[in-house]
């Protein structure tokens, strides 16, 4: 089911495709809202003239001023801008709970892709062969079958801990870059980012390490599920896929049924719970991974049920909550700029910062990409400008 696939790294930055913005919808929503071009360029802080220029395919506007553009006109990026579907950044979140997924939010991934692709030159060259699977399905049998061959691509028994190391290197070899920000734990909508560029067939991979110890390694699995999936990531059916599929990873049937057979000594749920809690410290994953694999696993034999429901599970996580990964990487916190690059690369095996200083010195970019580009302060995208110009 996983295959093989050679995608050859270019340093070709002029295959970008140009853009236009589709001048006719941005006509019709300023005449919807009773404005001239002028008030628009009062509106985006520019001169009327960029304005002309953006419609007559002249110029065209700045990731920023693309966002603000789309906002304003309440326009998604599909119909604010006339491009090569194949070179458009492909873009899929990894959302805080219900949290809802905007028009505003998806043009601004998008922005960060298109900023992105001047820096892909920069990274070192990535000629590997990267793991893909070929029929991805949301059945039992077929996750458990695509969970186990990847378990023993990476070296892991059945029943073996998946660690972070053993992530962090498939996203390494796969030629996905991990950039960890700290979007803060309830800021942001988002927990993780994951940004395809098609053309030049590179993934990078924003990780929010303002999320809780039990939950980081799922939200890790879920993303390196669209790195094996890039034709489904930006999809409900590959977000679909990307949670079964880490969790048959991290808790694939052979633990599902140990610990089941497990909750069947018990005497009442608390004892259930309490099985399920020792699980879920052991293999270092949260308490709700493990209730809804053993779920799964009983669902699909169509064994008797567990006596705790979801409602108690949720109801211990929400009283008994890890640390942040921020807060176990970094002491103190807020990091210094060099021990949080240090980190990138040590840690994560990442060459973000190290592109991105090759970047610095030969085209002088400033503070402004690096804030638009990892969505960051500009206190703090200065900090790092300083100590990578250094």
């Amino acid at each position: 089911m996983i295959k093989l696939d050679y995608y050859p790294y270019t340093d070709n930055n002029s295959a970008t495709m140009e853009k236009l913005l589709n001048s006719e919808n941005v006509k019709s929503a300023l005449q919807a809202k009773g404005w001239t071009q002028k008030d628009l360029a009062a509106q985006l802080d520019v001169t009327p003239q960029a304005i002309t220029n953006w419609l007559k395919g002249i110029d065209f506007p700045r990731p920023d001023k693309l966002l603000k553009l789309a906002t304003a006109l309440k326009l998604t990026f599909s119909a604010l801008v006339v491009s090569s579907s194949e070179d458009q950044p492909v873009i899929a979140f990894r959302k805080k709970g219900a949290a809802k997924t905007t028009n505003e939010h998806i043009t601004k991934a998008i922005a960060m892709g298109s900023l992105l692709k001047p820096l892909v030159p920069f990274l070192p060259g990535i000629h590997a062969l990267r793991s893909s699977i070929a029929n991805p399905s949301t059945s039992y049998e077929a996750l458990q079958a695509i969970a186990k061959e990847i378990r023993q691509r990476i070296g892991l028994g059945a029943k073996a801990v998946l660690g972070y190391e053993h992530l962090i290197e498939q996203f390494y070899v796969n030629g996905a870059v991990i950039v960890p920000v700290m979007w803060g734990e309830k800021r942001q909508h988002k927990n993780a980012l994951h940004i395809l560029l098609p053309k030049e067939q590179i993934t990078f991979i924003f990780l929010n390490l303002d999320t809780r110890l039990e939950d980081f390694k799922f939200w890790m699995a879920h993303e390196l599920a669209h790195v094996y999936t890039p034709d489904l990531a930006g999809t409900e059916a590959g977000e679909d896929f990307a949670d079964a599929l880490a969790g048959a990873l991290l808790f694939p049937q052979s633990i599902a049924e140990a610990a089941y057979v497990a909750t069947q000594k018990q005497m009442d749920s608390n004892g259930e719970l309490k099985v399920l809690k020792r699980y879920a410290s052991e293999y270092r994953i949260s308490l709700f991974s493990v209730f809804s694999e053993v779920e799964r696993f009983y669902k699909t034999h169509r064994l008797p049920g567990l006596r705790c429901v979801e409602k108690d599970v949720h109801a211990i996580r929400n009283t008994e909550r890890g640390k942040l990964i921020s807060e176990i990487l970094f002491n103190p916190l807020p990091p210094m700029p060099a021990e949080y690059i240090a980190a990138t690369a040590n840690t994560f095996r990442s060459a973000f910062f190290v592109a991105l200083k090759a970047m610095i010195k030969a085209n002088g970019v400033g503070s402004g990409y690096v804030q638009q580009v990892m969505d960051i302060s500009m206190q703090d995208a200065a900090s790092l400008v300083k100590e990578l110009s250094d």
